[in-house]
């Protein structure tokens, strides 16, 4: 592949001290790499390293950890050894969503240390680099340059690491982000917070750029390393059809139903790898979803918003625009408010008052603010293409609510000054939920991914550089397809690495 695009298939002619360095650093510190195909399938790992977990907090940064940074986790604090035999997920019935087609999401504060999907990313951005000698973690510090997940992500995978690691994200994040990264690093002045909240992605390349000017500094940007589109297509997309597989064969209540689409908002755009996957392999529709405050696929807008997580105002390098079938936009309004209902007992009443059994009701407290953006996009899709029983919706609860209790607070004292009671919990629910329209889904014929996809000519080639070729080529599958086997290529490198460390066998 092309030097011009952050794709690792080769060890580094020049990497070999890098090398040499890291496997020093992880022998010392008895530290092993799993394998993509074991994070994939965790049946794959070794007994001795799953009984090793027992005992060991999830929430911890133990290198053993490592071994949980994928779908198969139980919910809670427990720290048995064992492995769930399905992702977490729930199903959503129509009571809640008002649509025929199932929408089943898989929950992502199950991961380990950040409680976020986005651990995988930093994981699999980090080690890409590091088996082909492109990062020395006892010279470099990993740079994250994110709004908030991802960044935390990978300063749980730097210190595991023995590096460190610098997380870049907007000043305006929630307080639970940056409470978190307090807990975790050990310089304050690894915490670079740029100006403005979620939509400000242009502000944090202007930081990396500058840090990038110290050889010691690698930015391990998630918007453009294309190690964060495979990590999701070899895990979360696989990990997603075993969801489909239980709710349609293999479940105590399964029933039959088609993989109809894969629905997540585009952030950095590397969840979007796993709709990659179960289209490849089941013909599933992709659906990639933005805040309608900054409407950039959409409309070609701009603005600011609060669905933190996913930020706009460009185009991932690392989104395949071209393999995207519908394009859909959320109001931030709506997880605003829909956190609030989910999290109250108000709310709570309202939902059992709808049909919605409470057990499930009070499983939503799981869902953050872009996981009930992908919900609600969902929904919007399955209206859009009229989706029905017999059809099966599936995405991503990226993390749960306890990342946004600051956020609700202020929701709460904007919108909801004089309380949050029944009536209340009634509009949110008929407005949000009660009444969702297709205004804002755009299918993506021709035209419109030509126009979304020549969107990204902005930033990465006028602004960062990126050569003309390079851009372009990522304008054809075959492009996307010659990547598939580089997470086999790096399990390879990972085992050999794994043999001369040593790490793990005493």
């Amino acid at each position: 592949m092309s030097d011009g695009l952050a794709i690792f298939g080769e060890f580094d002619p020049d990497g070999r001290d890098a090398y040499d360095n890291a496997v020093r650093r992880f022998r010392e510190n008895d530290i092993v790499l799993p394998t993509f195909a074991q994070l994939r399938d965790p049946s794959l790992i070794p007994a001795s390293m799953v009984d090793s977990l027992a005992g060991v907090d999830p929430n911890a940064g133990d290198p053993r950890n490592l071994f949980r940074v994928h779908w198969y986790n139980p919910l809670g604090p427990a720290v048995g050894a064992e492995f769930t035999e399905v992702p977490d997920h729930v199903e959503l019935p129509p009571e809640l969503t008002g649509v025929d087609a199932r929408i089943v999401l898989a929950f992502g504060n199950r991961f380990p240390m950040i409680g976020a999907h986005k651990v995988l990313a930093a994981y699999s951005c980090l080690v890409a680099r590091l088996v082909t000698g492109r990062f020395d973690p006892t010279a470099h510090r990993a740079v994250w340059p994110s709004t908030g997940n991802y960044a935390r992500g990978g300063i749980a995978i730097s210190k595991i690491m023995g590096c460190r690691g610098v997380a870049v994200l907007p000043e305006g994040m929630s307080r639970e982000r940056f409470e978190w990264l307090d807990r975790w690093i050990d310089h304050p002045d690894d915490v670079i917070r740029t100006p403005g909240t979620e939509a400000n992605v242009r502000e944090i390349y202007d930081e990396c750029e500058r840090l990038a000017q110290d050889p010691r500094n690698v930015i391990l940007n998630q918007f453009s390393e294309f190690s964060n589109h495979m990590g999701h297509y070899a895990v979360t997309g696989p990990s997603l059809e075993r969801v489909w597989e239980h709710v349609t064969t293999t479940g105590p209540d399964a029933r039959p139903g088609a993989l109809a689409a894969f629905v997540s908002a585009s952030g950095s755009a590397g969840t979007l790898g796993a709709g990659d996957y179960l289209k490849d392999s089941h013909g599933a529709r992709i659906v990639a979803v933005e805040a309608l405050e900054v409407p950039t696929m959409l409309y070609n807008g701009f603005g600011d918003h609060n669905i933190q997580g996913i930020g706009d105002k460009h185009i991932p390098l690392i989104h395949n625009v071209t393999n995207t079938d519908l394009i859909v936009g959320i109001s931030d309004r709506a997880p605003d408010e829909l956190d609030v209902l989910f999290n109250t007992p108000a709310g709570m009443r309202l939902l059992e008052q709808r049909g919605v059994d409470p057990a499930l009701a009070s499983v939503l407290t799981h869902m953050g603010y872009s996981s009930i953006c992908n919900l609600l996009a969902a929904i919007t899709t399955a209206k859009k293409w009229g989706l029905g029983p017999e059809d099966v919706i599936v995405s991503v609860a990226t993390d749960g609510s306890e990342m946004y209790n600051s956020e609700r607070e202020k929701v709460m004292s904007t919108h909801f000054a004089g309380g949050f009671d029944d009536a209340e919990a009634a509009g949110v629910f008929d407005t949000h939920l009660g009444s969702i329209e297709i205004t804002h889904a755009l299918e993506m014929d021709e035209a419109q991914t030509d126009r979304v996809f020549n969107l990204g000519y902005f930033t990465w080639v006028e602004q960062l550089g990126v050569e003309i070729p390079d851009f372009e080529r990522r304008r054809d599958q075959r492009f996307w397809n010659g990547l598939r086997s580089l997470t086999d290529t790096w399990d390879e490198m990972i085992v050999e690495f794994n043999d001369a460390t040593g790490a793990g066998r005493g």
